[in-house]
């Protein structure tokens, strides 16, 4: 069976995160702490969000200590040549000293990105930051991160409908971990019918089946969100079967380039 933690030299992770994308307020506030009471310990947040107080708020409150709670906090491109001031706000709202991963949100331009790299650095130097990493980054991009700090993480858009297959052999190569997110298309997987058969064979609803597809890649964590603690206790569930390969098989076959988050800093992936 699949660990529920990923292990590298620098950094433990638990492979199943909760996502927090357009979560604010008391709904933020009470899924987390839902999340949290049921047994996850690995939250994603993001400046962008709006929601790293509220995400504090239900950590604080929880009564779960804070070295037990890997955090994850992004930040924007439109604040790359400012990385320790946006990381002091970051910290300032989520109520800690340090949080466990510190990523850049998307790529920029060449010298942003250097200079974002640097602001990294820094952050890691000074404590802020346990452990550094990317999101979206494509393979060039990465590489550029690699040769200028010990990045551990790429974040990545990563389900059934969009291979990741080419980053995730050279992440694994150079000893990084992905984190999916988007894992179930933001619902569409829930339909496909070579998914439903899957989840009827296993006894498992096709959510379930699609993150244990990713975890059983290896190096991948996932960060589902669910508003409804029904789906997040679901989503958790991951670690009681396994897909055969050719169930593997089946499911990165329905891949193509059906990317669901669209923005203008998306990159090519290869």
């Amino acid at each position: 069976m699949i660990p529920d933690k990923i292990i590298t030299k620098t950094v433990t992770v638990p492979s199943v995160g909760f996502g927090t994308y357009k979560l604010t307020g008391n709904a933020c506030i009470k899924a987390v702490d839902e999340a949290l009471q049921i047994g996850y310990r690995h939250i994603d947040t993001a400046q962008f969000y709006n929601n790293e107080e509220e995400v504090g708020v239900a950590i604080k409150n929880s009564g779960i200590s804070r070295g037990n709670v890997f955090i994850t906090t992004k930040v924007f491109p439109t604040d790359f040549n400012r990385i320790i001031k946006a990381t002091e706000e970051s910290l300032k709202k989520l109520k800690t000293d340090y949080v466990d991963l510190l990523l850049l949100h998307w790529p920029s331009d060449d010298e942003a990105n250097r200079i974002a790299i640097d602001g990294l650095n820094d952050a890691l130097n000074k404590g802020y930051a346990k452990s550094i990493g990317v999101s979206n980054f494509n393979i060039e991009k990465l590489t550029m991160a690699m040769e200028h700090a010990p990045v551990v993480c790429n974040q990545v858009e990563y389900h059934p409908y969009i291979s990741q297959e080419k980053l995730l052999t050279f992440m694994k190569s150079h000893g990084l971990f992905m984190t999916a997110y988007s894992p179930l298309a933001k619902g569409r997987v829930i339909r496909e019918g070579i998914l439903l058969e899957i989840a009827a064979k296993h006894n498992k609803t096709v959510s379930q089946v699609v993150l244990r597809w990713l975890l059983q890649q290896g190096n991948i964590s996932v960060i589902p969100k669910a508003s409804s603690l029904e789906r997040i206790k679901e989503n958790l569930n991951v670690f009681d079967f396994g897909l055969s390969d050719k169930d593997m098989e089946a499911i990165s076959g329905l891949s193509g380039e059906h990317r669901i988050t669209n923005s203008v800093w998306s990159p090519k992936w290869d």
